[in-house]
């Protein structure tokens, strides 16, 4: 591993999005938005995932000429068509929409539908959070878990994300349904490391901590067993019902995965209770949290997002950590 200037990796992205065509400002965005993920130690969503991302631009898979579309709306909810385009601008779009419409009406919904991967589900959650409002995304993926009882593919892992204001650092839940990401355990097992807890079974139909085992069985362990199952459910059927786009049944007949569906809401808090009473309100909450004795006496208790400003601090003092590799992978790139 080694370190390299936040400035610097955002603008190779960006010299290989230019590369292929993908310019101007919605370039530099997505050059940004992958540069934020590895600068905040989301290493499967950062440097991991951009050469597949390059390639389907290349293959036309992902239009990044196309601009999403809104084609319903009702009050503060709207629906909106993505066009196959990239996943990661689109998510920005509608999240930034969702704020336009809680400022109108207290909360705002959007529906994205025909979309691509928005790569860290986090990202737009964080947006809305430094707009000042709360933050909900979620989107569907195509099937990678058995729900609970069956070994059989049925349930996308569905991550989803919740960001909440709060002076000195924001709340950030960032989450697939499954124990670990399938990006998580493509890093890991790069790395030759096992996941701190069983993530999935192997080809024996065993728990496992080997992520080489839990890809290749395609047995990922939901989070809380069935909890998670039902959680992925209900979420995958909000997301199409919202969206009116595809459901993970319907992802999964395609052979890989496009054209997925994603909601993005924002709450405005602040109308509700002003700025003052919501950060405070926030405070004592994180303050009373950070009371609990940790059980090691080394590591303090985090709140979600906590661990993430930390590396992200590091990342801008003393560069972005990158996989060497990956790095001299990126520098070669279309040169």
């Amino acid at each position: 591993m080694k370190r390299v200037p936040f400035q610097t990796l955002k603008n190779e992205f960006y010299r290989v999005l230019a590369s292929v065509g993908f310019t101007d400002k919605p370039a530099v965005l997505c050059a940004r938005l992958f540069a934020e993920n590895q600068r905040d130690g989301v290493y499967s969503h950062g440097l991991n995932r951009f050469p597949g991302f390059v390639a389907g631009l290349a293959s036309k898979q992902i239009d990044f000429r196309a601009e999403p579309e809104k084609t319903e709306s009702f009050g503060a909810l709207e629906r909106w068509n993505g066009k196959m385009g990239v996943g990661l601008i689109n998510a920005h779009i509608c999240m930034q929409r969702a704020t336009e419409l809680a400022e109108v009406h207290g909360i705002g919904c959007v529906g994205l539908s025909n979309t691509n991967h928005w790569m860290r589900g986090g990202a737009y959650a964080l947006q809305a959070a430094e707009a000042g409002y709360i933050g909900i995304c979620w989107t569907n993926t195509t099937r990678l878990m058995p729900p609970w009882g069956s070994a059989e593919k049925k349930i996308g892992n569905n991550p989803m994300a919740i960001g909440i204001p709060r002076e000195g650092g924001h709340i950030l839940l960032d989450m697939a349904m499954s124990q670990y990401s399938n990006g998580k355990l493509e890093v890991l097992q790069l790395q030759g490391k096992e996941v701190p807890l069983p993530g999935g079974y192997d080809t024996k139909g065993e728990l496992t901590v080997d992520p080489g085992e839990i890809l290749d069985s395609k047995r990922a362990l939901p989070i809380g067993y069935w909890k998670g199952s039902g959680l992925a459910l209900v979420l995958d059927t909000m997301a199409s019902v919202i969206s009116g786009g595809q459901a993970t049944h319907e992802i999964g007949k395609q052979g890989s995965e496009y054209a997925v569906s994603q909601v993005y809401i924002a709450i405005n808090a602040t109308g509700l209770m002003g700025q003052t009473v919501l950060n405070e309100t926030v405070a004592a909450i994180i303050n009373d949290f950070h009371t609990a004795t940790p059980i090691d006496e080394n590591e303090k208790v985090r709140y979600p997002g906590e661990g993430m400003l930390r590396t992200r601090q590091e990342s801008l003092e003393k560069g972005v950590l990158v996989d060497e590799m990956q790095w001299q992978a990126l520098l070669e790139m279309n040169r």
